[in-house]
């Protein structure tokens, strides 16, 4: 797996109700690529934030149908990972997010 694509892999944390929740638990939450697989994250996660990583679930979102003024129009479909790092393990974004911009 090339750089270029471990760094594509993680599109963005979600920030909901339920990934506040699930970081209490020492779970992170992404918006990943909708081909990317089980290892690719782990190892996009291991890479990015330098942390061990215990499991990853992942979920696929269809986009809704949604109508506009011009007919219909559909959202983009999307894939969400559920990545469980040890307990006790935090995570500092933004040193990972300055760290990958050096490495661009």
């Amino acid at each position: 797996m090339s750089q270029a694509r471990i760094y594509d892999i993680l599109q963005a944390p979600v920030i909901s109700e339920k990934s506040t929740a699930a970081n209490e638990k020492d779970t992170l939450v992404f918006k990943v690529l909708k081909d990317a697989t089980k290892e690719e994250i782990k190892a996009a996660v291991e890479k990015i934030f330098n942390v061990q990583v215990v499991a990853v679930r992942t979920l696929n979102f269809q986009g809704k149908v949604r109508r506009t003024a011009r007919g219909f129009g559909k959202r983009s479909d999307w894939k969400k990972a559920y990545v469980t790092l040890p307990a006790g393990t935090s995570v500092d974004f933004e040193s990972a997010v300055q760290a990958s911009k050096e490495s661009k």
